[in-house]
Protein backbone atom coordinates (compact mmCIF):
# COMPACT_ATOMS: atom_id res chain seq x y z
CA UNK A 1 0.00 0.00 0.00
CA UNK A 2 2.80 2.71 0.84
CA UNK A 3 4.42 1.98 -2.30
CA UNK A 4 1.15 2.69 -4.43
CA UNK A 5 0.81 5.59 -2.86
CA UNK A 6 4.31 6.90 -3.74
CA UNK A 7 3.84 5.76 -7.28
CA UNK A 8 0.43 7.49 -7.17
CA UNK A 9 2.20 10.58 -5.59
CA UNK A 10 4.82 10.47 -8.18
CA UNK A 11 2.46 10.27 -11.13
CA UNK A 12 0.66 13.69 -9.53
CA UNK A 13 3.75 15.40 -9.82
CA UNK A 14 4.68 13.90 -13.42
CA UNK A 15 1.19 15.35 -14.40
CA UNK A 16 1.69 18.98 -12.53
CA UNK A 17 5.12 19.55 -14.16
CA UNK A 18 3.95 19.04 -17.47
CA UNK A 19 0.90 21.65 -17.33
CA UNK A 20 2.13 25.12 -16.00
CA UNK A 21 0.18 26.86 -13.71
CA UNK A 22 -1.21 23.46 -12.06
CA UNK A 23 -1.46 25.00 -8.25
CA UNK A 24 -2.64 21.15 -6.66
CA UNK A 25 -3.11 17.49 -7.70
CA UNK A 26 -5.54 14.86 -6.27
CA UNK A 27 -6.83 11.85 -6.51
CA UNK A 28 -9.98 10.98 -4.30
CA UNK A 29 -12.39 7.90 -3.56
CA UNK A 30 -15.97 8.42 -4.65
CA UNK A 31 -17.24 9.44 -0.88
CA UNK A 32 -14.29 11.67 -0.69
CA UNK A 33 -11.18 10.15 0.85
CA UNK A 34 -8.03 11.73 -0.58
CA UNK A 35 -5.93 9.21 -2.07
CA UNK A 36 -3.12 10.67 -3.21
CA UNK A 37 -1.55 14.39 -3.23
CA UNK A 38 0.86 17.24 -4.83
CA UNK A 39 1.06 20.56 -4.31
CA UNK A 40 -1.33 20.40 -1.25
CA UNK A 41 -0.94 20.38 2.60
CA UNK A 42 -2.72 17.04 3.72
CA UNK A 43 -5.85 19.57 5.38
CA UNK A 44 -6.42 21.39 1.95
CA UNK A 45 -6.30 17.87 -0.23
CA UNK A 46 -8.69 16.75 2.08
CA UNK A 47 -11.12 19.64 1.70
CA UNK A 48 -10.61 19.20 -1.73
CA UNK A 49 -11.56 15.94 -1.68
CA UNK A 50 -14.45 16.24 0.31
CA UNK A 51 -15.66 18.96 -1.52
CA UNK A 52 -15.28 16.56 -5.23
CA UNK A 53 -17.46 13.97 -3.12
CA UNK A 54 -20.37 16.30 -3.75
CA UNK A 55 -19.34 17.63 -6.94
CA UNK A 56 -19.44 14.39 -8.26
CA UNK A 57 -22.70 13.17 -6.71
CA UNK A 58 -24.63 16.83 -8.09
CA UNK A 59 -22.60 15.61 -11.69
CA UNK A 60 -24.28 12.40 -11.84
CA UNK A 61 -27.89 13.89 -11.10
CA UNK A 62 -27.68 16.18 -14.07
CA UNK A 63 -26.16 13.25 -16.21
CA UNK A 64 -29.49 11.59 -15.60
CA UNK A 65 -31.01 13.88 -18.00
CA UNK A 66 -29.31 12.44 -20.70
CA UNK A 67 -31.05 9.41 -21.68
CA UNK A 68 -28.94 8.00 -24.12
CA UNK A 69 -26.31 8.51 -21.47
CA UNK A 70 -24.57 5.72 -19.32
CA UNK A 71 -25.87 8.31 -16.01
CA UNK A 72 -22.02 9.00 -15.31
CA UNK A 73 -20.02 12.01 -14.76
CA UNK A 74 -16.51 11.64 -16.97
CA UNK A 75 -15.46 15.40 -16.39
CA UNK A 76 -16.69 18.43 -14.77
CA UNK A 77 -14.57 21.84 -15.09
CA UNK A 78 -15.34 25.02 -13.22
CA UNK A 79 -13.55 28.54 -14.03
CA UNK A 80 -13.81 30.57 -11.09
CA UNK A 81 -12.31 33.87 -10.35
CA UNK A 82 -8.64 32.92 -10.23
CA UNK A 83 -8.28 29.97 -12.06
CA UNK A 84 -9.84 26.69 -12.71
CA UNK A 85 -10.78 23.61 -11.16
CA UNK A 86 -11.09 20.16 -12.90
CA UNK A 87 -12.75 16.55 -11.71
CA UNK A 88 -12.64 13.77 -13.71
CA UNK A 89 -13.61 10.33 -13.43
CA UNK A 90 -10.14 8.26 -13.12
CA UNK A 91 -10.67 4.64 -12.01
CA UNK A 92 -13.77 2.34 -10.96
CA UNK A 93 -14.87 4.74 -7.88
CA UNK A 94 -12.01 7.22 -7.60
CA UNK A 95 -11.73 10.45 -9.02
CA UNK A 96 -8.58 12.75 -10.02
CA UNK A 97 -9.04 16.87 -8.96
CA UNK A 98 -6.76 19.97 -10.50
CA UNK A 99 -6.54 23.23 -9.23
CA UNK A 100 -4.87 25.23 -11.92
CA UNK A 101 -4.41 29.38 -12.11
CA UNK A 102 -5.98 31.67 -14.34
CA UNK A 103 -3.44 31.63 -17.12
CA UNK A 104 -3.52 27.35 -17.66
CA UNK A 105 -3.61 25.99 -20.93
CA UNK A 106 -6.96 24.80 -20.50
CA UNK A 107 -6.61 22.09 -23.45
CA UNK A 108 -3.35 20.88 -22.37
CA UNK A 109 -4.84 20.23 -19.09
CA UNK A 110 -7.62 18.16 -20.38
CA UNK A 111 -5.32 15.95 -22.54
CA UNK A 112 -2.89 15.66 -19.81
CA UNK A 113 -5.58 14.37 -17.51
CA UNK A 114 -6.93 11.57 -19.90
CA UNK A 115 -3.46 10.56 -20.61
CA UNK A 116 -2.63 9.95 -16.85
CA UNK A 117 -6.13 8.49 -16.50
CA UNK A 118 -5.62 6.14 -19.28
CA UNK A 119 -2.17 5.10 -18.30
CA UNK A 120 -2.70 4.09 -14.65
CA UNK A 121 -6.57 4.02 -14.48
CA UNK A 122 -6.21 0.88 -12.91
CA UNK A 123 -4.26 2.13 -10.36
CA UNK A 124 -6.42 5.16 -9.64
CA UNK A 125 -8.95 3.62 -8.31
CA UNK A 126 -10.76 2.64 -5.07
CA UNK A 127 -12.61 -0.48 -4.13
CA UNK A 128 -15.62 0.29 -2.23
CA UNK A 129 -15.24 0.29 1.88
CA UNK A 130 -16.76 -2.49 3.84
CA UNK A 131 -19.02 -1.36 6.90
CA UNK A 132 -16.53 -2.39 8.87
CA UNK A 133 -13.90 0.00 7.16
CA UNK A 134 -16.29 2.76 7.11
CA UNK A 135 -16.95 2.57 10.93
Amino acid sequence: MIQQRANMDWMLKDLATSVPQTRQVVVLSADGLRMAQWGADTDAADRIAAACAGLQSLAAAVATEFPQGDGRMRLVVIEMSGGFFYLMAAGAGAYLAVLADEGVDAGLMGQRMRDLVARIGEHLSSPPRSDEQAG
